[in-house]
Order: structure tokens, then sequence, then C-alpha cells
């Protein structure tokens, strides 16, 4: 019994359950209005967003950027951008490496799925090359 309690406890101390509730109604009214793909392609803008502020205000307090952020709004930006073309874009069949390259709206996917694996990378290699290598374990997810 005590470890329920204690469980339900660091449930709303975690804030979690905030989390939980804003994406349940965000939920809820995408798929009563039908408008699921609307609502993420609005969060990743709200992401974007965040993600710049947060750069700038890292610039203003310490004089100097983070790439690390800055990356993290790119790879946001094109996972946005890959969604519009997959998603609502895209009417043609992807079958083959050729109906890829024939295609220019298959072809910018080709493209942006190019990018996100070399954003990736580049988020990679500026968490292992940051001067705060410290702070940063404590920071990635």
């Amino acid at each position: 019994m005590y470890k329920g309690i204690r469980k339900l406890k660091d449930f709303f101390y975690s804030k979690f359950y905030i989390e939980l509730i804003i994406a349940s109604v965000l939920f809820i009214v995408a798929i009563a209005t039908d408008s699921v793909i609307q609502i993420v392609i609005s969060l990743l803008y709200f992401m974007i967003m965040l993600e710049i502020v947060r750069a700038v205000m890292s610039f203003l307090r310490e004089q100097r950027v983070k790439i690390r952020i800055l990356i993290d709004a790119f790879i946001i930006l094109t996972l946005r951008e890959f969604i519009v073309n997959v998603i609502k874009i895209n009417k043609e069949n992807i079958d083959s490496f050729e109906s890829l390259l024939s295609n220019s709206t298959n072809f910018h996917i080709l493209i942006f799925s190019g990018v996100l694996l070399f954003l990736f990378m580049l988020r990679w290699i500026a968490i292992f090359t940051s001067p705060d290598k410290n702070n940063n374990q404590k920071e990635i997810p």
C-alpha cells in the first residue's frame, strides 16, 4: 500500500500529469475536429519558436551561441517540412527508388531524409564536442 501511495506522490510531484492532461485534451480535440496533422504541425512551429527563444536567451546570458539548441530547432523545422511533404502534399506512391527521383515531391522527401540524418549526426557531434560536456550529460534525455 505504501508503495502505491509513493508512486502516486511521485507522479504528481513530477508534474507528469499536467503533460498527460494537455496531451489527452489536444488528442481529443484533434480527433474531434479531424485536424491531427494540422495540430502536429502547429505544435512543431511552437517548438521551433521555443528553441529560437532559448538560443537567444542563452546568448544574452552567456554571450555565446549554443549550437546544440540551434541544431534542435533545425531538426524540428526539417521534421515539420518532412511531415508536410509526406502527408499533405504528396499524392504519389513511392514504390521504388526510381519513383523517388522521377517526382519532385518525392525527391524533396528524399532530400529531407538526408538532411535529417545529417542534422542528427551534427547533434551527436555537438553533444560530444561541447565545452560544457559535463552539464550536457545531465540535460540529455
